[in-house]
């Protein structure tokens, strides 16, 4: 048995970890076992990757197979990872249209995640831009699925949580771009309401929106906050912003680096409260377009290995909901106010908006999501519960990818088609044999 956790270091749980070096051997592996769900780069936060009782590791089905510039798509092996992806193809003028805040997730996490980014609001999450799934379902029979072909099956497996089988292949469309560098606007806003308002105006100019939120602030400055607006720039852009810049920036390795983990009494108010005026205050000072590498725009917490050792050895939580619009403000209001005067003090706040998702089990929908990272304590779990029943009670949900603590009756109140899903389960044989650590806390 080998103990496994997600990013998030918490929970820590055994389970006999198999790493099948080759998409044929994933049947032979899957059909010896049961209790078992498929794994990544363990990039997931909470328990989503971690099987029952054995734990399919794809990390070295790692091949990119073939590129189709003329359709624009890639077709790799799930174990490929996305910044693998973007090092092979960004020199070639390729970018993906969809990507998470970390480039180390493998594209297969990023299937049965549905993963989304900050132009979640034009162009949808990963899920919206897969042509094509080799999938191994759980009785070992290899199936090809897309939107024409098992497209019930398909819409399972895109946000299904690896519960409908292992992903060893993925095709999926890609985009044009001139360059690595996004040209970058950022606008400090003083309060919630202001921050998404500028949010909901961006949406219909910026491909790219993301607001980074002042956790710790509280009364009129509650939601405090940096807009950041994005385009891919253009040659001519890198002509009038930078010129002689090499416009396909490669990805550098992490200059930092946490080689310890951090005393828990590091982050608290103070500390927080100290970086976050200077950051807040660098905003407001901010004039004009600007130019970020690919990296630093999409994967700024990148730059930094094994920044989650900074939350400490018991490590922390990322409560991510999503909270319909009509309702988000009074709700994502209540949230800051509850972790503020808890003291849990969370350097990454994240507030984006939303539409809707592309699988059964997906995480968005339209509205606004709210991302906290909130270290693990013993009062973590009583803050976090509070702030479940302030989502069910908004008509929101939660990321099951970061997930560790949710119960049973908050997860199933924001699932609608739970119930479609669980049929499909049933009708594949997954019932019993795909059991992860998440699926068996959640009853799925």
């Amino acid at each position: 048995m080998t103990d496994l956790c997600g990013w998030g270091r918490y929970p820590r749980l055994a389970s006999d970890l198999l790493e099948p070096r080759r998409a044929e051997e994933v049947r032979q592996v899957q059909a010896a076992r049961t209790g078992w769900v498929a794994r990544g780069n363990g990039r997931a936060y909470g328990d989503a990757a971690i099987g029952l009782e054995a734990t399919i590791g794809l990390r070295a089905l790692d091949r990119m197979r073939h590129l189709d510039e003329a359709a624009g798509t890639l077709t790799a092996e799930a174990g490929v990872t996305l910044g693998e992806v973007i090092d092979a193809l960004l020199p070639r003028g390729w970018f993906v249209p969809a990507v998470p805040g970390t480039q180390y997730v493998t594209l297969g996490g990023m299937v049965a995640s549905d993963v989304h980014g900050k132009n979640h609001h034009a162009t949808g999450g990963f899920g919206a831009h897969v042509r094509a799934l080799t999938l191994v379902l759980p009785g070992g029979e290899v199936v090809r699925c897309s939107p024409q072909e098992k497209a019930a099956l398909f819409r399972a497996t895109i946000g299904g949580q690896g519960l409908t089988g292992s992903i060893t292949e993925v095709t999926f469309g890609l985009m044009r771009v001139e360059t690595g560098w996004i040209r970058q606007r950022t606008i400090a806003t003083p309060d919630l309401a202001t921050t998404i308002r500028v949010l909901a105006e961006a949406e219909a100019e910026a491909t790219y929106s993301v607001a980074w939120i002042d956790s710790v602030a509280r009364g009129a400055r509650l939601g405090r906050g940096a807009v950041f607006l994005g385009e891919h720039a253009t040659r001519a852009d890198l002509a009038e912003l930078a010129p002689g810049t090499d416009p396909r920036p490669r990805h550098r390795p992490a200059r930092l680096g946490m080689s310890f983990d951090l005393p828990g009494f590091t982050l608290n108010r103070l500390s927080v409260g100290a970086f976050n005026e200077l950051y807040w205050r660098k905003a407001a000072a901010t004039r004009g377009p600007q130019l970020s590498a690919w990296s630093s725009y999409f994967f700024p917490l990148d730059g930094i290995t094994d920044w989650n050792r900074m939350y400490g050895p018991r490590g922390f939580v990322q409560h991510q909901c999503v909270i319909p619009a009509p309702v988000a403000q009074d709700a994502v209001a209540e949230i800051l106010r509850r972790v503020a005067a808890a003291g849990t003090a969370s350097f990454l706040a994240v507030l984006k908006s939303l539409a809707h998702g592309h699988g059964l089990l997906s995480f968005p929908m339209p509205g606004l999501t709210l991302a906290l990272d909130i270290r693990m304590t013993e009062e973590t779990p009583a803050l976090l519960a509070g702030l479940d029943r302030l989502v069910v009670e908004a008509g929101g949900r939660l990321y099951l990818a970061k997930d560790a603590c949710q119960s049973p009756a908050t997860f199933e109140a924001g699932y609608p088609a739970l119930g479609a899903f669980r049929a499909i389960r049933r009708e594949i044989g997954a019932e019993g044999r795909v059991t992860s650590r998440l699926s068996a806390r959640l009853g799925i």
